[in-house]
């Protein structure tokens, strides 16, 4: 695929000077220069590629073009490009400001929040950043100096020279100096409320707007501490590591490097020149230059005199995935590690009567909660997974059609990114049950099972290699509405004869009327069953039979390795699986010739689809 070398996307803020023309070689005209966005997706500013196939077109379209695959596993649970690295020429004082983190960036301003690190490229005699607060303030105090403009009387100055390195995690307030340059690297968010800015205005003579509700809300106002925390690296979070590299050009003048298929490289020379290469090409590099080797690029070599601040993206330390199992009554939520364990679990009423949007958002409020009480940061998390009842289009994140939460056609993803900042995927809910019992249940360790889940339908779900087969389209494995008597009772489906209308816990309860003249739970009628009474067994009789034939067919469709029950009706357990089974070893082609599942109750119950949802991550 080939090194990216990147030409900046440039910002011409007031407090800017022309340093970056003239010592670093940006292709400027203008009298003033405050940033180079070196690296950056940002629709604010997207870099331009130089070279190669996409030269002239921006990084932006080459993403979308080549897909996330160039980004690496590693960004597998970002949204959105992970981060946008830029150089900093401050002539002025910056702006006292502060970012906001990713929840409350995302629920007011629509984008991601900003944690980030300056590193110190050149610093006159004298100059200072500020950095968080001398001592801790209450919000009071803040608000009050705030007003009185007396806030950097509180604020800590730390006085910085050039290879000095910052990590300002958002929250923390902070400011650049005058005669300070820095090369940032940052969320990829241009999120940014100012609460001081001396008085100054633009160049259409108006005083700068500050954000100072907004700051006191997100502003952490305990001191900052420095510490080397991320040592060996200079700075190292879940949105970013970063390596210096020095070369002196005469003990060490070449160095290699390996872009796995975990993480692109992004190289940004601070001075120095030389020659960046891999196995198709080489390119000369100088002073500020950048350029974005993708993943999976394999050996790159560095040669020359140079420092360099080389940026990738780790796994996310001790990850977790949320899964999410909507149901027509409840909403069932659950934080998942990586060993499938769940470390917490909640439920709130659906209201679907609110519309789907305001489902959503109580959602959104119910999981950040519950990660606060965990003690789990959003940066933590690797996605959201949703399972819904209906026809699911899952590649294009839509609910098709959904009976039990009124939906049609309705953009599930896009209306539930504006409220969570993280990637989400949609599946079925019976498919995501299926796939909860392949990660965690009574499944576990098979490569291929169906789960048909008895309840007030028959929902189902089929599981291959560890993945849920949908086969083409939108629509995926509906079991229940195979038709086992073309002149049978007709589904909730339209269709006659279905599984469903055979099998299901609505089926039984229709023929307990017409047979006893009330309606009764299945429970009752198995329980009546086991007891001697005929009328019942006769029931559960002709139940058992329909199940089987349902059963007999998927095993001589597909041969799964497993088939589970699941469901209120399969807490009968031997009692169906039993009788079932026998039928299986006498109908089934090749009877027993062939090889036949295992025929078994699910383990998880109600856990299973947001186990199987947070499994789609």
């Amino acid at each position: 695929m080939g090194i990216l070398k990147l030409k900046a996307a440039y910002k011409d803020y007031l407090w800017g000077g022309h340093r970056l023309v003239e010592e670093f070689g940006e292709e400027y005209d203008g009298d003033i220069l405050a940033e180079a966005w070196k690296l950056s997706c940002h629709p604010d500013g997207p870099s331009e590629i130089v070279n190669g196939a996409y030269a002239g077109r921006t990084f932006i379209d080459f993403i979308h073009e080549k897909g996330k695959e160039v980004l690496g596993k590693n960004c597998a649970g970002f949204k959105e490009f992970p981060i946008l690295i830029k150089f900093i020429d401050a002539k002025d004082n910056l702006s006292i400001q502060v970012h906001p983190d990713n929840r409350y960036a995302l629920e007011n301003e629509g984008q991601y929040g900003k944690t980030e690190m300056w590193y110190v490229l050149d610093a006159k005699e004298g100059a200072f950043l500020y950095y968080g607060f001398k001592e801790e303030i209450s919000r009071e105090e803040f608000e009050l100096r705030i007003k009185e403009n007396t806030l950097t009387d509180v604020l800590n100055k730390v006085y910085v020279k050039k290879g000095d390195c910052l990590f300002i995690e958002a929250g923390t307030i902070h400011a650049i100096g005058k005669n300070v340059m820095i090369a940032e690297i940052q969320q990829n968010s241009n999120v940014t409320y100012r609460v001081f800015d001396y008085g100054r205005k633009d160049k259409n003579g108006r005083t700068r707007e500050l954000h100072v509700s907004k700051a006191l809300d997100v502003t952490n106002r305990a001191p900052v501490q420095r510490n080397d925390r991320n040592y060996p690296h200079l700075a190292d979070c879940d949105y970013f590591t970063v390596d210096k590299l020095n070369l002196d050009g005469r003990m060490t003048k070449k160095v290699e490097g390996f872009a796995s298929e975990a993480s692109f490289i992004s190289v940004l020379f601070l001075d120095g020149n030389g020659y960046i290469s891999d196995e198709s090409e080489s390119i000369a590099f100088k002073k500020g230059d950048s350029f974005f080797i993708p993943a999976g690029s394999g050996k790159y070599v560095i040669e020359g005199q140079c420092d360099a601040l080389i940026t990738s993206i780790r796994p996310k330390a001790d990850p977790v995935r949320i899964g999410v199992d909507i149901g027509g009554t409840d909403v069932k939520i659950g934080l998942i590690d990586s060993d499938q364990n769940i470390i917490s679990s909640a439920s709130i009423p659906t209201s679907k009567e609110n519309g789907i949007e305001t489902v959503i958002k109580n959602i959104a409020r119910k999981v950040n909660t519950m990660l606060e009480e965990a003690g789990i940061s959003i940066e933590q998390c690797i996605g959201v997974g949703v399972g819904i009842p209906g026809t699911i289009d899952s590649v294009n994140g839509k609910v098709v059609y959904s009976n039990n939460i009124p939906m049609e056609n309705v953009p599930f993803i896009e209306l539930m990114e504006k409220y969570i900042p993280l990637p989400i995927h949609i599946a079925n809910d019976a498919d995501c049950a299926a796939l909860g019992e392949s990660a965690a249940g009574a499944g576990k360790g098979c490569r291929s099972l169906v789960l048909l889940t008895l309840g007030t339908g028959v929902g189902s779900g089929f599981i291959m290699d560890g993945k849920i087969y949908g086969g083409f389209g939108v629509g995926g494995s509906e079991f229940g509405h195979m038709i086992i008597e073309s002149d049978g009772p007709e589904c909730t489906c339209g269709s006659h004869g279905c599984l469903e209308a055979y099998a299901s816990a609505t089926a039984l309860r229709r023929k307990s009327l017409d047979v006893f003249g009330k309606s009764l739970e299945p429970i009752e009628i198995f329980d009546k069953a086991h007891a001697g009474d005929i009328k019942a067994q006769e029931i559960v009789n002709d139940y058992i039979e329909k199940l089987g034939v349902g059963i007999v067919n998927i095993i001589n469709m597909l041969r799964p390795e497993k088939i589970l029950l699941g469901g209120g009706i399969s807490a009968q357990g031997d009692k169906l699986v039993e009788p079932i089974l026998n039928m299986a070893k006498e109908r089934c082609f090749g009877k027993h010739y062939g090889s036949l599942p295992e025929i078994a109750v699910a383990q998880l119950g109600n856990k299973a689809g947001m186990i199987g949802a947070a499994n789609l991550f």
